[in-house]
Order: C-alpha cells, then sequence, then structure tokens
C-alpha cells in the first residue's frame, strides 16, 4: 500500500473535490438530472426541489420523497418512508467513520460529515482512502462530500426550467444509472462474502416482496436477504472448516 505524504488539510480537501471529475461523481450528476425532471413532474417547486437536493442527501430517499408526495400520502407515512430508506446509510456511517478519524478529530466535524455519507461518497473514498495519510482523511472526504453536493445543488437549480422538455426515455436513461452504479460499485467494494450473497439473494427477493407488500418491498428485501445471507455465510464457513 503507497501513501502520499505530501500536502497538508488544505492539499487533501482540494484532491477530494478534484474527485468531481470522476466516473462516479459524473453518473451521479447524471442521474439528478433526471431526479429534477421527476420533480418537475410531480410539481414540486424549484426553490424546494434545490433545498431537497442538499438536505435529503442520498438520491433514493428524495425518489421515495416525491413519489410520496405524488401518492398523495400523508407527512408521517412520507417521514417514515424517507425514514427507512436513509436507515441504510447508517452502516456506511459507521464503516466510514473509522477509516478517516484520528484522536484529534472533533465529534461535532464527524456529525457533520456524516451528512454527506451516500453510496457515491462512501464508495469514491472507500477506495482511495487507504493512499491517504491518517491526519488528512477528514479533509479528504470532506473535499469531495461537500464539492460533490454543492455541484449538484447548483446543477438542479440551473437545469429545473428546462429538464422538462427533456425526452422522457432520455431523462429515464439519465436516472437508471445511478442504480447500475450502484449495484457495481457496491459489489467491486464488498470485501467479504456475505455481502455478495446479500445482494444476490435481495435482488432475487425484491420482485417477490413488491407483489406482496410493494410499500416495504425494499426494506423486507434488504431484512431477509440480510439474514439468509449471515446464514448461507455461517454454514458455508462451517463446512469449510470440517
Amino acid at each position: 500500500m503507497t501513501v502520499h505524504q505530501g500536502g497538508g488539510a488544505t492539499y487533501w480537501f482540494l484532491k477530494g473535490a478534484r474527485g468531481i471529475a470522476s466516473l462516479p461523481a459524473i453518473i451521479l450528476m447524471s442521474a439528478f438530472v433526471g431526479f429534477c425532471g421527476f420533480a418537475v413532474e410531480a410539481g414540486v417547486p424549484l426553490g424546494e426541489t434545490v433545498f431537497m437536493t442538499g438536505m435529503i442527501w442520498a438520491l433514493p430517499a428524495k425518489v421515495l420523497l416525491v413519489g410520496s408526495i405524488l401518492a398523495g400520502v400523508s407527512l408521517p407515512a412520507a417521514f417514515l418512508t424517507v425514514a427507512l430508506s436513509s436507515i441504510r446509510l447508517m452502516p456506511m456511517v459507521a464503516a466510514l467513520i473509522p477509516e478517516i478519524r484520528t484522536q484529534k478529530t472533533p465529534t461535532w466535524l464527524l456529525l457533520l460529515l456524516s451528512h454527506f455519507v451516500a453510496i457515491t461518497a462512501y464508495v469514491f473514498t472507500m477506495e482511495r482512502i487507504r493512499n491517504v495519510p491518517y491526519e488528512h482523511r477528514v479533509s479528504f472526504f470532506a473535499g469531495f462530500g461537500m464539492t460533490v453536493t454543492t455541484a449538484n445543488i447548483i446543477l438542479v437549480a440551473v437545469i429545473y426550467s428546462t429538464v422538462a422538455n427533456l425526452p422522457a426515455m432520455v431523462a429515464g436513461a439519465l436516472f437508471f444509472l445511478t442504480p447500475v452504479y450502484f449495484l457495481t460499485s457496491i459489489w467491486a467494494s464488498t470485501r467479504d462474502r456475505a455481502g455478495h450473497i446479500a445482494m444476490v439473494v435481495g435482488l432475487a427477493l425484491g420482485p417477490l416482496f413488491h407483489q406482496v407488500a410493494p410499500e416495504f418491498d425494499i426494506l423486507y428485501a434488504g431484512v431477509v436477504g440480510g439474514t439468509l445471507a449471515f446464514i448461507i455465510d455461517r454454514v458455508w464457513k462451517g463446512g469449510a472448516r470440517t
């Protein structure tokens, strides 16, 4: 493992910020074009769409919120939907924070930066963090997370009035780039067999639970798929020992 020692906090912040030109960031920004079109079709005003982009920093949660608005669900139900969607980010925060913090890192800063943890930021950082000195890892993550969030806020604000003119197929294709990238990148970054098993089982169970309980299909597929993956992995390891 090669760790580049040169540069201070500003250097590594800018190093992370330059990740805005990486493939993960470009795909995410393309998906936000599709999301913006979705918000326009749902009748969400410009100000609320921009605010949502910055404050609900996970694209699936924003899509669920707009979908709840279209479905006319109550505010508590919409809140619960977005909250359950965002719970999936907790393991990413738990895995990322030990990789970037030091004994001198203030808790308030970690709490602030946890807002920017989403799949794109998590995968981008975890793939590169080993080449960043420990004392500058917080700066590196802050540079990428804050830059990509700001860029998408500006993007949504600029294209809101024009995205409605995009053909529906184009907007849909742009939006579809995100789940494709998420699946491939998470598969590549998963370090153990249980994670791969969970992805396969969860994908297989998703359509089934969508037919049974469409409001909670993702939650059920995740819980059941993860549990089955844990059991299968334990049995597999037990068989390997014998």
